[in-house]
């Protein structure tokens, strides 16, 4: 790394406590971007156990490079963090939010929130309630409830199993998709924080939350420019949604769908879930970066001069 750019920790109290991550530091920073990660129990650079995605700390890198500072952050009971994810709410991944957004804002930097997955539900919640922001970005985002995203997803994934597994489970007269309906009604009718399906201990409240939030109500609100980027391959959230977030948001949109890219940010030879461990070797598309770049410089510029034209 060259002297230019620098990191140090960053902690804020968050409703359950500290929230611990990394600020990465541009050597002449135009602007503040909050990294908000994807659905699980996420730490600051976008890994999980079993999976290390890095998204957020190579967003971070290369937003550094191009003179954007960032902080990002372990999810409420991950990492250094406090609290326990497994009774972690969706609200509350929105409060902590919020508590993160607070603290950097009042450093004189415009402010951003680049949210890939279920961070990009976040960001557009933050974003309805705090209008200084000075945009969003929405990476592999979605328009729907959640319910409707994890019903997509069955029928989408379906496609993507092995031939023999689709083979044994019509063998079985297994009917996957009403047995995921099944599951989803039954943690929509819970009432405790975690709950046990199948036998594995589950986070209830976030799905139940989760499914039941739709960001087209406050993403209707928004009035900050929007970035939304998501990849042609995307298995996860829905890319024929683009369309429907610049036709719902109160603000300046700009729509990007990735050719040949995921849900993760990599590039494939063919949409699947399958090749994620060998996709996570290689770097982020570098096209993701480079449009956020642009993007961040073209809406504080507008900021600046007040510019109020709608692009999608």
């Amino acid at each position: 790394m060259s002297a230019a750019h620098t990191t140090s920790a960053f902690v804020v109290e968050g409703p359950a406590g500290r929230l611990a991550g990394t600020r990465e530091h541009a050597p002449r920073p135009t602007a503040l971007a909050v990294l908000l990660a994807g659905s699980g129990p996420v730490d600051r650079d976008g890994n999980t156990r079993g999976l290390n995605l890095t998204i957020q700390r190579e967003l971070a890198t290369a937003l550094a490079a191009a003179g954007v500072d960032s902080v990002r952050f372990d999810k409420r009971g991950v990492g250094e963090s406090a609290g326990e994810f497994l009774s972690t709410g969706f609200d509350d991944l929105v409060d902590d939010a919020l508590a993160v957004v607070d603290a950097v804002s009042d450093e004189g930097l415009p402010v951003v929130v680049i949210g890939h997955s279920e961070g990009s539900a976040l960001a557009v919640r933050v974003a309805a309630q705090r209008p200084a922001l000075a945009g969003i970005v929405m990476l592999s985002g979605y328009a729907r409830s959640g319910l409707e995203v994890l019903r997509w997803q069955s029928e989408t994934v379906a496609g993507d199993l092995p031939w023999l597994v689709r083979a044994v489970l019509r063998f079985m007269r297994t009917d996957v998709q009403k047995r995921s309906e099944r599951a989803r009604q039954q943690l929509l009718s819970t009432t405790d924080d975690v709950t046990r399906i199948g036998g594995a201990r589950v986070n209830a409240r976030w799905f139940r939350e989760f499914m039941r939030y739709d960001p087209r109500d406050e993403l209707a609100r928004v009035r900050q420019p929007v970035l939304a980027v998501t990849g042609s391959y995307d298995l996860q959230s829905p890319p024929a949604d683009l369309e429907v977030i610049a036709q719902t948001a109160g603000s300046p949109v700009h729509t990007v769908e990735l050719p040949e890219v995921s849900h993760i940010l990599r590039t494939q030879e063919r949409a699947t879930l399958r090749s994620y461990r060998a996709d996570v070797r290689r770097a982020i598309d570098e096209r993701v970066v480079r449009l956020i770049s642009a993007w961040v410089a073209e809406a504080l510029s507008d900021r600046r001069s007040g510019a109020v034209d709608r692009a999608d």
